[in-house]
This record gives C-alpha cells, sequence and structure tokens, in this order.
C-alpha cells in the first residue's frame, strides 16, 4: 500500500490502464484503506474512451475481529456505476462500521434483505394482483363480467399496473374519471361504478395492506351530473334502415340484430347464444346469463316467432361450432364492438338518404339521431303497447321482473301470452321492412257523347 496520493475524478479520468495480464492498485491519501483497482479490461467510462482498464473501488481493512486484514469490492467507477465521492463516503462508512466491531456485508446483507422483502410485497400488493385476484373472484362468475374485466384491464391496469393498491390515491381515480368524462360521460359512469366496487372488495379482503377506499366520497352526481333517462326508440323509417342494413351486412352481425330486433334481449344475451339453448320453437337463455344480481337473475324463456325462426334457420350450423354467431367457426361468441355499430350506423343512414331522395326530399338534409343498442328494447316495449299486449306480458317479454312481494309469489312464465305478442309484433315487422305496394291507379278513357 505504498503507492498513494490524492485521488481525483481529473486522476482517474487520466488513469493509464494496467500492463495486460496485471492489475494495479492506488490508494486514497485523505482516506486510509480507501482505494481504487485498475484492470486491463475494457472500460465504458465515455471520459476513457479508447482506453482500457476498468477501475474498481476497494477499501482495504479487518472486518472482523481476528480476521486477517482484507480488500473489499464497493464499486465500479464510471456514469453507470459509481462516482468518487459517493465511494470516498461508503468506504468511511465501513470504517466506522468496523471501528464499532460490526461487519459492513452483514449490515448489506440485512438491507438487501429488506429491499427485498419491500419488493415482494409490492408485487403482492400490487393493483395488478389484486385485480386479478377480483376477476377469478367474482367477475368471472358474473353475466357482465366479461365487459367489466375488459374495462379493468384497459383502463385502470394500463394506468396503475404494478403500483401498490395502498398506494393508489383519490387523486388517482379522480384524473381517470374527469378525463373519461369528457367525451364518454356514461363510460365514465361506468368506471366510478367498478373502480369502487374493485377497492371495497379489495379492503375486505384484508390482505392487501388497504384499509379504506380512495373512492370514498366519489358520487358519480356529483362528478359526473345527473344520469340522463333515455327515451330514444326507432322510428318505422329507422327500422326499415336497419333492417336492410342488417341484409346487406350479412352472418353473423347482421343476423344478431335481426334476432335483438325480433326478441327484445339483451345484445349479449343474443350475441351469445348456444345451440343447446335453442329449443325448436324457443330459446332459454340461463340464469348465468340473465341480468341480476347476487344470484337473483332468472331462467329466460324467449319464444321465437315465425320471423325469428326464419333467421335462425338461415344460420350456418357448424360443427363442434357451440355458438349461433361466431367469426371462429362457432368456438367464441360474436363480440359486437364499437366499430360493429358504427359499420351499422353509416349503412342505416345511407338507406335513410337513398329514401329521401326516392321521394324527391334533400337527401342532404337526412341524419340518424344518435341510438344505442339497448334502445332497440324501448322500441320494442313501445311497439308491443301499441299493440295493445297486456303490461305484465310486455313487461315479461324484457324479462322485467315486476317489484315488491310479487316478484317473490309470482312465478308465472307468460310463455304462451310472450309467443302471441312476439307474433305480433313480428307482423308489425315485416308491414315495415315490406310495406304494401301502393295499389295502381289506372286512368280511364273519358266516355265519348
Amino acid at each position: 500500500m505504498t503507492d498513494r496520493r490524492l485521488l481525483t475524478d481529473r486522476y482517474l479520468r487520466a488513469l493509464p490502464p494496467a500492463p495486460k495480464g496485471q492489475r494495479v492498485e492506488v490508494w486514497d491519501s485523505r482516506l486510509a484503506g480507501f482505494g481504487i483497482r485498475v484492470s486491463d479490461t475494457k472500460d465504458a467510462h465515455p471520459a476513457r474512451r479508447g482506453k482500457a482498464g476498468r477501475i474498481t473501488f476497494i477499501l482495504y481493512a479487518r472486518f472482523s475481529a481476528g480476521a486477517a486484514p482484507a480488500r473489499r469490492t464497493i464499486g465500479i467507477y464510471g456514469p453507470d456505476g459509481m462516482r468518487l465521492e459517493q465511494a470516498r463516503t461508503i468506504a468511511g462508512e465501513w470504517r466506522s462500521q468496523v471501528a464499532r466491531g460490526i461487519d459492513p456485508a452483514v449490515i448489506e446483507a440485512e438491507r438487501r434483505a429488506v429491499e427485498a422483502r419491500e419488493r415482494a410485497l409490492r408485487v403482492r400488493h400490487s393493483f395488478t394482483i389484486a385485480a386479478e385476484a377480483f376477476i377469478a373472484a367474482k367477475l368471472d362468475k358474473e353475466r357482465s363480467g366479461k365487459v367489466a374485466e375488459r374495462d379493468l384491464r384497459n383502463v385502470f391496469m394500463a394506468a396503475w399496473a404494478e403500483r401498490p393498491v395502498s398506494e393508489i390515491t383519490k387523486l388517482d381515480v379522480l384524473e381517470i374519471i374527469n378525463t373519461k368524462k369528457v367525451h364518454a360521460p356514461q363510460m365514465a359512469r361506468a368506471l366510478l361504478v367498478l373502480i369502487k366496487r374493485f377497492f371495497g372488495w379489495v379492503v375486505d379482503q384484508e390482505i392487501y395492506g388497504l384499509t379504506t377506499s380512495p373512492c370514498e366520497g366519489l358520487l358519480a352526481k356529483k362528478l359526473i351530473g345527473e344520469m340522463q333517462s333515455r327515451d330514444r326508440r326507432l322510428t318505422d323509417a329507422e327500422i326499415f334502415a336497419l333492417w336492410r342494413s342488417t341484409g346487406r351486412i350479412g352472418y353473423p352481425v347482421g343476423a344478431v340484430y335481426r334476432l335483438l330486433l325480433l326478441t327484445g334481449l339483451r345484445l349479449n344475451e343474443a350475441a351469445q347464444i348456444s345451440w343447446p339453448e335453442f329449443q325448436g320453437s324457443s330459446i332459454v337463455i340461463p340464469a348465468s346469463r340473465m341480468k341480476g344480481r347476487e344470484g337473483k337473475a332468472r331462467e329466460h324463456l324467449v319464444p321465437l316467432s315465425s320471423l325469428a325462426r326464419e333467421v335462425i334457420a338461415s344460420l350456418p350450423r357448424i360443427k363442434n361450432g357451440p355458438y349461433l354467431f361466431s367469426m371462429s367457426a362457432g368456438k367464441r361468441p360474436l363480440a359486437m364492438t364499437g366499430p360493429v355499430k358504427a359499420d351499422l350506423d353509416r349503412r342505416m343512414l345511407r338507406t335513410l338518404k337513398a329514401l329521401a331522395r326516392r321521394r324527391g326530399e334533400d337527401h342532404h338534409a337526412v341524419t340518424l339521431p344518435d341510438w344505442v343498442n339497448h334502445d332497440l328494447r324501448r322500441t320494442i316495449r313501445t311497439g308491443l303497447s301499441a299493440l295493445r299486449v297486456d303490461h305484465s306480458v310486455a313487461e315479461a317479454v324484457l324479462a322485467h321482473r315486476p317489484p315488491g312481494i310479487v316478484r317473490t309469489y309470482n312465478l308465472h312464465e307468460y310463455s304462451d301470452e310472450k309467443a302471441e305478442a312476439l307474433e305480433k309484433w313480428a307482423q308489425r315487422l315485416r308491414d315495415i321492412v315490406n310495406p304494401a305496394a301502393p295499389a295502381k291507379v289506372v286512368k280511364l278513357a273519358r266516355r265519348r257523347r
């Protein structure tokens, strides 16, 4: 340890490499036992580009009582490694620990163990881990679980991923909801309901380090505004345009929309029908696919009108494909995505404009007011009332259960009544989509007097 000098960055940058096959040690004159080892291996330091000699900081000391003095590595010098002053500080701390009879290696091992435990804890308590557990415990068993799972993954998991759930704050939730509500208030409302439910579940588990939900006090009414009740229903002209457009779209999307218009089913109730649910003159949707929380959903019988049976008869029957509507040879049900609805809207508007031109009207002024798939159920319910269908029967068609005590005791399915009502509605649709041609006017010749 005779080669001593004051170690500086300038000196280290200009230090020549060690002779080939050798190592050179230089000791700091400021701090006893602190020094560097220069090797003949390549150094990545940009200031030493083109030179050899990797520089390693070391401390020479008797690290435990009775042990022989030894050299221990502190770190590698360089922009991606350790700075000189940082190494000198660590060396000083090690010397202080040695003076108190403490081996720095023991302290370092304990520090790394604590960091490892913290990292493991962060992983176990991460949003992703908690969300996956929530999906398996709750969403996998629910009728609309796939939609909720998609939103949880695409919105919240994408934003928070590996962050521990205990570190997610109310401001984090607000950032997502406030951003979404600008262009999609209904979506923002659904996301708020979902994330409030998720954090409530996490708190109940008591294993994720979260004792209070960050969603406490967040009310959709205050954040997003009053929920607007919809009254949109399709006009006869729009129904005509929809029917014509679905015929041009074809299988499977067109057929799903025609069945929606004929049965009053909800979107996924129709799109996910399997062949075992089809029973010739009717479809039976199991309770697991019907709307209802906490085991309150009930099986729903859908009598098929003659027109609905025609739609199903037109479907391809693929061997070993359990689903009626599919883009994967019946192996998976059809996913009714936003682009599907957008394509239908474009086609409907084109048809409405064509009808206006045929009537001699300004087709440029024709628009298609915004409508959502659920509005078809309102269209059907309104149509059934117009056909003088009894209120209880019309509600049963839409799988609306009666309120209060009637729900508990009246388990009548109204199967015959629903079949009659849906046949009336199908006939009404036939009249709309196949309007009778106007009577031909024959001009009579004038009689001579």
